[in-house]
């Protein structure tokens, strides 16, 4: 017990002195096609831009950090490759993966598989192990100029078309189950589900975020004022970074779509079209303090969506302790009801669970609740 109870002390003064915990990266396409692009980087204020990355890019559309291998992997719609660059430096080290037709968006899938969007070629949704080893072409149909992905709490996966104006469902098995939604967009880009289950569409050439039902009916603009939005991401208070390369900046949104500010100004650091947004956490549970025992599994995956966590039962372990990246989130789970818990209602981001075994020693395990 005291373990943990110093683990939060040293929690607390961490929190106390570090003014954030995340940077922010932006793809620029700049010009599109023309260039330039580059991947800048931001402070958690949206200040002391970087330019991170500016070679070994054509048309970049998204950016993937792999934390453990020290990589971080950007999408290149030109080349039809998925490039790898060291987390750090941003050196160009190679491609995780090509041969791809126009590739847009990346997500890791409760699989722990990577699904990659096709802008161009059969317009399926391709899958690749998480060492860059190709896997196949999971949707049933292609989707053209698809650009916005994301999955129910059901398993369903959602991708949507920019030109055609469409988001198509397919089932978990990737078996096509026609179109979710089929009027009142404008050019989609990003989608993501909000806690409710409603779907959330960037209409980029619609200027809104647009919220539709769980039957895919049109409830009506989310946020307006906005131009050509592409790139979204979500802070720990629920607040949503949207891009807008109207104005060349990042725009910040409660989770009511009330306006706050420009986070990131237009043109800082050299910003003119973002396409991605992308946090990335700079101190992880990982880094902090802890006692673990890599004999001694506690959560399987370590990376997914709220519905995919199962806890793993041990006869040894007391109770469970749930700590945020940031510290604000905790809570206790008794371990006779670990079998039945689910990260269903949390935030996504990187969480720690921590275990109490019976001779008051404890474990623990790093995980992330994706967007």
């Amino acid at each position: 017990m005291y373990q943990y109870l110093l683990f939060l002390i040293i929690l607390g003064c961490w929190k106390n002195t570090s003014a954030q915990f995340y940077d922010i990266y932006i793809s620029d396409v700049g010009n599109f096609n023309l260039g330039p692009w580059q991947i800048l980087k931001f402070d958690s204020n949206g200040e002391n831009p970087e330019t991170f990355i500016d070679d070994h890019l054509a048309w970049p559309q998204d950016i993937l950090f792999f934390e453990q291998e020290e990589i971080v992997l950007i999408s290149n719609f030109n080349t039809g490759t998925i490039a790898t660059f060291n987390s750090e430096s941003g050196e160009y080290l190679g491609d995780f993966a090509s041969g791809i037709g126009g590739p847009t968006r990346m997500k890791i899938g409760t699989d722990s598989l990577l699904y990659i969007l096709q802008w161009d070629g059969n317009g399926k949704v391709k899958r690749f192990e998480l060492d860059g080893t190709y896997v196949d072409d999971f949707t049933e149909v292609g989707v053209p100029q698809s650009i916005g992905i994301d999955w129910d709490s059901e398993g369903n996966l959602y991708v949507s078309s920019y030109t055609q104006d469409y988001v198509r469902k397919f089932d978990s098995a990737g078996n096509d189950l026609g179109l979710f939604i089929s009027t009142d967009l404008a050019g989609p880009t990003n989608i993501w589900f909000d806690q409710s289950g409603d779907l959330l569409v960037s209409d980029y050439d619609g200027a809104a975020i647009k919220r539709f039902n769980s039957s895919g009916i049109f409830q009506g603009n989310f946020i307006t004022g906005v131009g050509q939005t592409e790139g979204v991401a979500f802070l720990e208070n629920g607040n949503i970074l949207i891009g807008n390369g109207g104005t060349s900046s990042v725009k910040q949104f409660d989770s009511d779509g009330n306006y706050i500010n420009d986070l990131i100004t237009s043109g800082a650091g050299g910003l003119t079209n973002p396409n991605a947004v992308v946090l990335r956490y700079y101190d992880t549970p990982s880094a902090l303090p802890t006692v673990t025992s890599p004999s001694l599994e506690l959560i399987h995956p370590t990376i997914g969506r709220g519905s995919s966590f199962h806890l793993i039962p041990h006869p040894e372990i007391d109770f469970y302790e749930l700590v945020s990246i940031d510290g604000r989130k905790t809570f206790t789970i008794q371990a006779n009801k670990a079998a039945a818990w689910h990260a269903e209602g949390l935030h996504s981001g990187q969480y720690l669970l921590v275990a109490h075994l019976h001779d008051d020693t404890t474990v623990s395990q790093h995980f992330v609740i994706m967007e």
